[in-house]
């Protein structure tokens, strides 16, 4: 299977200047985000670490176009962000499958709200659920699979969508060690075919050492950026990079600023 069948080679661009972001009812708005200045590469791995609490989701919600900037510029190529659109695919750490639908009905229902007919996006939803490894799997329902699974169908009926971003909110968090690791190989597996920007956020530094690219650390409430490290490890990656002295080393310095951050 040819991952272009899938998803047509796009640009990716994430552009924030001067991004602030207020939550909260409105006789009590609070500062989430301040003064975020970002950009994330065409193709690029960004990851988020910071404080519990800090503003990370509300980030991923402002790019999404679910959270409204109070003040700032937000663009993907050069276009502003105002609204939701499934060019920005959005995953959480809990699926949201529909129970009474089949997992390549799940998969294919973006295409369906685009209109298109049933046997392509059949067709489509069936080479993707493959690529995610889960062939022969599309007749089942989401409570017949497990957790890594359902996650998978999930990030699945995201890529649907030709999306230029993917969003990630702690997509794995909810998974055992085990399951967690095999996600993580798995994504940067579909993601080295695909070419898609990340921008995924965690709480788990390993994790963003092992999938990114590059991580930017947010300070604790109202969120400011106060660190950004560049991960020069190779890949492909596996077990054996998280025991790189790099590895060992970038890790070191993500606890000391997250540590002054909190």
């Amino acid at each position: 299977m040819n991952p272009e069948d899938i998803t047509q080679t796009r640009a990716g661009h994430v552009s924030l200047r001067s991004l602030s972001v207020d939550v909260g009812p409105v006789h009590a708005r609070a500062a989430a985000l301040t003064q975020i200045d970002l950009d994330v590469a065409p193709g690029e791995f960004l990851c988020v670490l910071g404080p519990s609490g800090c503003g990370k989701s509300t980030l991923l919600g402002t790019i999404a176009g679910h959270v409204a900037p109070k003040d700032g510029q937000l663009e993907l190529d050069g276009r502003r962000i105002d609204r939701p659109h499934p060019e920005r695919g959005l995953v959480f750490q809990q699926h949201t499958l529909f129970p009474w639908k089949r997992v390549v009905e799940n998969v294919a229902f973006g295409l369906k709200m685009q209109g298109v007919e049933a046997a392509a996006r059949r067709r489509e939803a069936i080479a993707l659920l493959e690529l995610v490894g889960l062939g022969g799997y599309e007749s089942h329902y989401p409570a017949q699979l497990s957790g890594g699974m359902q996650q998978r169908v999930e990030i699945a009926r995201v890529l649907i969508n030709r999306p230029r971003v993917l969003l990630m909110d702690e997509p794995f968090g909810a998974l055992d060690a085990q399951t967690r690791r095999n996600m993580q190989a798995l994504l940067l597996d579909v993601l080295a075919k695909l070419q898609t920007t990340v921008i995924f956020v965690t709480h788990d530094i390993d994790e963003a050492i092992f999938l990114g690219d590059r991580i930017v650390i947010l300070s604790r409430q109202p969120a400011r950026i106060v660190d950004e490290i560049e991960i020069p490890l190779a890949r492909p990656r596996s077990d054996e990079t998280t025991l790189d002295p790099l590895f060992i080393d970038i890790k070191r310095h993500c606890l000391d600023v997250l540590r002054e951050a909190a």
